[in-house]
């Protein structure tokens, strides 16, 4: 490579780490403020002190609001990665007519922006005459975070062998036994990081849930946009950083617990 090419490589690479400390260089900063000990958010820092994770604790609207994103967030899970692992057999292990246009259909959530696809499903609710509610909530997540569910587990199932379950029908399985003996634990680590997936997005999710959530519910993003619109408080930062430790930290988690499994099952 001549000095040009050099040069060029080098100058990518510092665009590109550039780019990096721009997009997580606020972050970083909203983490560092969390552990600020003075209640105004500037450098120097004063001290180090957990004082803000007390006040979060101690805050029943944030506690409430916890307990609301924990709930939607499992519900919306479950919904999901059961949906997602029944259609992604339906396509993958079964000739099913218009294969590809249900394939587009339950991924079509995904190239929809969030806005329109959130507009949408409360102009057709109202249109139809359903209000708001913790259900239309629950619903509209589980729109949103079906696609990724199917996308992970069929990507999953198509690489497991047919010949395995055929092989345990031909001893006399019965479909139903074949799959919860044979498929399912082949195909587990991807139920599981779809699974991750769904909660983590829903858990995080702010767009559609301003537009979904009825009166008086409150998620903790919604939480941290309706403190934000009074005042920058401490407690904003260290909910942020509980909320980073938890959107970054659980993919994370399930990326290990799918390899270990994937490592177990020897496929």
């Amino acid at each position: 490579m001549d000095g040009r090419g050099k040069m060029g490589w080098n100058l990518i690479r510092a665009w590109s780490i550039g780019v990096y400390v721009f997009m997580f260089l606020p972050v970083a900063v909203v983490v560092l403020l969390s552990f600020n000990a003075s209640q105004f958010g500037s450098f120097p820092m004063t001290g180090f002190s957990f004082r803000w994770f007390v006040e979060l604790w101690n805050n029943e609207a944030i506690l409430r609001a916890f307990r609301t994103s924990i709930l939607l967030g499992l519900m919306t899970a479950l919904i999901s990665t059961t949906l997602g692992v029944l259609a992604s057999l339906a396509l993958v292990r079964y000739k099913v007519p218009g294969t590809n246009a249900i394939s587009t259909l339950l991924i079509a959530p995904i190239l929809v922006p969030e806005v329109v696809l959130a507009v949408a499903l409360l102009l057709f609710l109202n249109f139809l005459g359903i209000n708001k509610s913790f259900g239309l909530l629950l619903f509209g997540h589980v729109i949103f975070t079906l696609p990724f569910v199917i996308l992970v587990v069929q990507a999953r199932l198509i690489s497991i062998k047919r010949d395995v379950e055929e092989a345990a029908m031909s001893l006399g399985a019965t479909p139903v036994q074949t799959f919860f003996q044979i498929t399912l634990p082949l195909m587990l680590p991807a139920v599981l990081a779809g699974a991750l997936f769904a909660f983590t997005i829903s858990f995080d999710d702010i767009t559609g849930t301003l537009f979904w959530k009825p009166g008086g519910v409150e998620t903790v993003p919604t939480q941290i946009f309706a403190m934000l619109r009074n005042s920058i408080s401490p407690e904003i930062n260290a909910l942020g950083t509980v909320m980073i430790v938890m959107t970054v930290g659980l993919p994370l988690l399930g990326v290990a617990v799918a390899r270990q499994l994937t490592k177990k099952s020897g496929t």
